[in-house]
């Protein structure tokens, strides 16, 4: 059954106050910027989305998966009470997801709900 709101989308924020994966889609060119960016609205409007557009990579990350004009474009982010939080994003070089990417998605994992579960508890 389709959520009658689309989920909300957040970018990580480190501890410095970046956002590693706004700045990332700031650095494309225009059109890469566009493709990626429909793709995550597609995901808002439309989660669960089938493994054409999104795949699980375990552990709660998921990838969505963009074709730009010549290469390829990965979007790493969890949900979290109906909010997609983006954590990673790169241009894939290699048919796997290489490893320094996955981890990095995942410690920002931890750093995310580490946060959030300082925010929620605090307002209980």
């Amino acid at each position: 059954m389709k959520k009658a709101r689309p989920l909300r989308v957040v970018f990580f924020c480190t501890e410095a106050g970046n956002e590693p994966v706004r700045e990332w889609l700031k650095s494309l060119p225009k059109e890469d910027c566009r493709t990626i960016g429909a793709d995550i609205l597609t995901v808002q409007y439309a989660w669960p989305v089938g493994k054409l557009l999104v795949d699980s990579l375990g552990g709660g990350l998921w990838e969505i998966r963009s074709r730009l004009a010549n290469r390829i474009a990965r979007t790493i982010f969890i949900e979290v009470d109906e909010e997609i939080v983006l954590l990673h994003g790169f241009l894939k070089k290699t048919p796997k997801t290489p490893p320094d990417d996955l981890e990095l998605a995942r410690k920002r994992k931890r750093l995310y709900l580490q946060i959030y579960a300082q925010e929620n508890s605090s307002r209980e």
